[in-house]
This record gives structure tokens, sequence and C-alpha cells, in this order.
């Protein structure tokens, strides 16, 4: 089985391919600006959840393409249970930011 791998252009040390790689700088700036609570709030809460839930659906598609990606799988289930527990501070802190 022959497989095709396109290498769209390299970053840094990394190679991007087929343009796939942790959230970009710009998504992630698009992200806090819309979840910040304050013009200098990178980690609240609300923020990191955003950034999380992001990831997860990347690696989501990821894996409905690549479904015996196991190490990918074990991330995405670390990613999930971070998420989980930010989500039950953010309820136990303050149910309204929740909501």
């Amino acid at each position: 089985m022959l497989y095709k791998i396109v290498i769209s252009e390299i970053v840094g040390q990394f190679i991007v391919i087929g343009g796939k790689m942790p959230l970009s700088s710009q998504a992630k700036e698009a992200i806090m600006a819309e979840f910040k609570l304050h013009d200098s709030d990178t980690g609240s809460p609300e923020v990191q959840i955003a950034l999380l839930t992001e990831r997860i659906k990347q690696i989501s598609e990821h894996l409905k393409v690549h479904k015996k990606d196991f190490h990918t799988r074990r991330g995405l289930l670390t990613l999930i249970g971070k998420r989980r527990a930010l989500l039950d501070y953010l309820i136990k802190v303050d149910i309204n930011r929740y909501r």
C-alpha cells in the first residue's frame, strides 16, 4: 500500500504535514480575544477551556482518519480530563461563569 505524504512547509524545527499542527498563534489569539475576562487575560479557566476544546476538536478529526493511533487517543483522553477538571473548578468557584 502506498501512502502519499504532503509536506506543506517547514516551520522552525517542526515539519507541518497537511497543515495540521497544534493551534497556531493566530488561532490562540482569536480564542483568547473571544473568551478573555479582561485585556491581559491569558490564563483564566474560560480561556484554558476554550483552547483545550479547540485542540480536542483537532485531535478528534485526526482520529477519525487514523483510527489505530492509540498514542494520540491517550493524549486526547488526557486533554479531556484536564478540561473536565477546569470545568469542575469553574462550577465550584462560580456557577454563573460556568453557564
